[in-house]
């Protein structure tokens, strides 16, 4: 109702604004021309009618484009108003028309462009972080998501990286410095070290961005200097024994044994143990090395583990037979698929059978079982608790472990019995290649033992998809 009062008095002033020089007219016929003045009235009272019957159409057309555009300004995508086509109006509508496709395909490019722009931001490889003026986080990455969680927008950069060189550097570029560089390490779950940027943007962003953070792994390139100091100092350790017993017979071999065809046979068979030996202790310690340099990627691929240790069992068994064990594997089918890096399970698989038959008692069996986890180590990280998990046991009835022992099992080059464990061909770095492949893999090893019953090697994979 009020909607059309207005629209009446809208019609009304224009008609009574348009009538103007026709009431001019007829005042200058009643004064000069002696027109009658009720007449004068009468015929004004006519052209004011007859003027908005004529104004009315087009000043409803002009209403509903006023309408139309307001609507559109409003951000609704409705339709233009129906105006003939003849109509004044209509060029009016039709300039609207276009300049609202033109606007529409602009609103296409630029929503294209910063989907692009997210997807590009989204999938750089390395962890940028973009932090508002009061030093909170605005938006990550999805790397810098994998390495510090989902729940970190909003959050002050001092929950996320405590680092007071990191922190320093921030503050510094929030308060006007242009770039600033800094170096930390973070502990777990696998130490890993960064070198962060700090850069300030040229203006604030619409989101309140004004600095950000991109972050360099530099774990690789650490871990290759640790292993080549460890490399040099554990080889020389380990090999200085066998090369000494070469050289040693060697010389005896050029010297009093020269002649001698029974030493010879029997200093040659030494020398080829001890060789064999070195051999062993280097493909290990290349192994281990190149295992602690991925050791910070985990793998995502869907690996068949119960088809690596039926492989890994049919290996074995000459070993086992010479001894007469027996090794029994028990493999739920449900439980076969892990998410993993499959030559690495195979080496872990293989490491673990090796030591139960070379260390279990002759005559005794070996039980392999690989079941869905009812129940977590206490170690167990969060890749364990999101899903489904595989556990992987062998278990051997060997001499058993001390307690004494056990929290040590895996470093380098320990040994429970060293004398038993180079006479059975063992280079101390087995375990420590386990443990390894299984930080890698974000599983846990857990060893329970009894000492004259056996030991019990467990290992904690995840589950492939769902289970």
């Amino acid at each position: 109702m009020k909607h059309r009062a207005v629209a009446t008095g809208r019609v009304l002033a224009a008609a009574a604004l348009l009538s103007v020089p026709s009431a001019a007219t007829l005042i200058i016929f009643v004064a000069i021309l002696k027109l009658n003045m009720m007449a004068a009235i009468l015929g004004q009272a006519a052209i004011m009618v007859l003027t908005a019957m004529l104004v009315r159409p087009y000043l409803a057309s002009l209403g509903a484009v006023t309408s139309w555009s307001r609507a559109l300004a409003a951000g609704y995508d409705s339709t233009p108003p129906p105006i003939e086509r003849e109509a004044p109006v209509a060029e009016i509508v039709g300039a609207i028309s276009q300049l609202r496709r033109a606007w529409q395909a602009r609103q296409r490019e630029l929503a294209e462009s910063a989907r692009w722009n997210e997807t590009l931001f989204d999938n750089l490889p390395d962890p940028l972080i973009l932090l508002g003026e009061d030093r909170r986080i605005v938006r990550v990455n999805g790397a810098a998501q994998a390495v510090f969680g989902h729940a970190i927008t909003g959050r002050d950069i001092a929950v996320v990286l405590r680092d007071p060189s990191v922190l320093e550097a921030t503050d510094e570029v929030l308060i006007g410095a242009q770039s600033r560089e800094a170096e930390f390490t973070l502990p777990v779950p696998v130490e890993r070290t960064f070198r962060v940027r700090v850069e300030r943007l040229g203006s604030r962003a619409v989101d309140d961005t004004v600095a950000i953070l991109a972050l360099h792994d530099l774990t690789t390139v650490k871990r290759i200097e640790q292993m080549r100091a460890d490399f040099v100092a554990n080889a020389s350790h380990e090999l200085r024994t066998p090369l000494a017993t070469l050289l040693g017979f060697i010389e005896t071999l050029r010297g009093p044994a020269r002649d001698d065809a029974e030493a010879r046979e029997r200093f040659l068979a030494i020398m080829y143990d001890q060789a064999s030996r070195m051999s062993r202790l280097v493909n290990d310690l290349l192994s281990l090395s190149r295992i602690e340099l991925n050791e910070h990627s985990q793998p995502n691929q869907t690996v068949d583990l119960g088809r690596i240790i039926e492989s890994g069992i049919a290996a074995m068994q000459p070993l086992a037979k010479a001894k007469d064990m027996d090794i029994r594997a028990h493999l739920d089918p449900a439980a076969r698929m892990v998410t993993g890096q499959a030559d690495e399970l195979a080496q872990l698989v293989q490491n673990l059978l090796d030591n139960a038959v070379k260390y279990g008692r002759d005559e005794t069996a070996v039980d392999v079982r690989v079941t869905l986890a009812e129940t977590l180590p206490a170690a167990a990280g969060s890749a364990l608790k999101l899903g489904f998990t595989v556990r992987f046991a062998v278990q051997d009835r060997g001499e058993g472990i001390g307690k004494e022992h056990l929290p040590r099992l895996t470093e380098r080059f320990y040994r429970v019995d060293t004398a038993r464990s180079r006479k059975l061909g063992g280079t101390g770095l087995g375990l420590a290649i386990v443990k390894h492949i299984v930080n890698r893999h974000r599983g846990v090893l857990a060893v329970d033992s009894t000492l004259g019953e056996g030991s019990t090697f467990a290992v904690y994979l995840p589950a492939a998809g769902d289970v």
